[in-house]
């Protein structure tokens, strides 16, 4: 284990930078895509309610491994038959990018929902009659006191989406996990590899199950 910390070592810890990246942009537009569609879902309006219960549904009930290559080989497919026989995804990091942040994004969605819900209606019929339009007073009133509720999910998330990212070596990311296989089939020892790959998942997800914990005290004693 120690000959291959010292021969790989910056190989790993670059495939950990990658893995940590993967994560924080697909969780960025994650938030993105949730607040919209966590929106239409809390929303009077039947036709906008439709479609974020549809698109939650659709990308909750698919496997992201089943998306990933939907993403990377089926849509550029599906964008040669309509005319550009030239596209192609500049790195399957950008196909994968946007699997993972439409998975992420569905849960996001119902996390945004529950937080959303969790504020008393109290709190818009206040907002609305002292003249604030609907947008306004969930942007203002309920959406800023939902956002407290809802972090110790959303770092919860961030841990999910951590590990979901090794899925996305089956499309030739070098994340953490391809990387792990690279250099198990360039040593052949699969058990000091894979035990190295383990114990840095091991050390990033336990540090940020702490963060969540903190979070999650502070956010209860300020309530």
């Amino acid at each position: 284990m120690i000959s291959i910390i010292r021969i790989y070592g910056d190989m790993l810890m670059q495939a950990l930078g990658r893995t940590l990246l993967l994560t924080v942009i697909g969780l960025l537009i994650a938030i993105v895509i949730g607040m919209i569609f966590g929106l239409m879902n809390v929303s009077h309006n039947r036709v906008l309610n439709l479609i974020g219960t549809v698109y939650v549904d659709a990308v909750r009930g698919v496997p992201l491994i089943v998306l990933t290559y939907f993403m990377y080989f089926g849509v550029a497919m599906g964008i040669q038959s309509l005319g550009f026989p030239n596209f192609r995804w500049e790195s399957a990091m950008q196909a994968g990018t946007i699997a993972l942040s439409m998975n992420c994004g569905a849960y996001m969605a119902e996390i945004i929902r529950a937080g959303i819900e969790s504020v008393d209606r109290g709190q818009m019929e206040a907002a609305r009659s002292l003249g604030l339009t609907y947008g306004a007073a969930m942007a203002l009133v309920v959406v800023p006191q939902a956002v407290r509720t809802m972090i110790p999910s959303i770092i919860n998330q961030f841990i999910i989406t951590l590990k979901d990212t090794s899925i996305l070596s089956v499309i030739g990311i070098a994340e953490l996990t391809n990387v792990g296989k690279t250099i198990t089939g360039n040593t052949l020892n699969p058990l000091g590899s894979w035990a190295i790959v383990g114990v840095m998942y091991l050390i990033v997800i336990t540090i940020l199950s702490k963060v969540a914990k903190m979070v999650e005290r502070r956010v209860n004693r300020g309530r």
